[in-house]
């Protein structure tokens, strides 16, 4: 058994999925980044 077979026949243990909807997590990624972005201003951080 090659090392390749042995990492193919593992089991996935919810990690990043390679061919995932990249568009919701981008979106999602912005929405967080305006969240804290708020959170800053309102918090008088900034």
């Amino acid at each position: 058994m090659t090392a390749q077979a042995a990492t193919a026949s593992r089991a996935r243990t919810g990690g990043p999925v390679e061919d995932g909807p990249k568009t919701v997590e981008h979106i999602m990624g912005w929405t967080l980044v305006v969240v804290i972005a708020m959170l800053i201003t309102q918090l008088g951080l900034l």
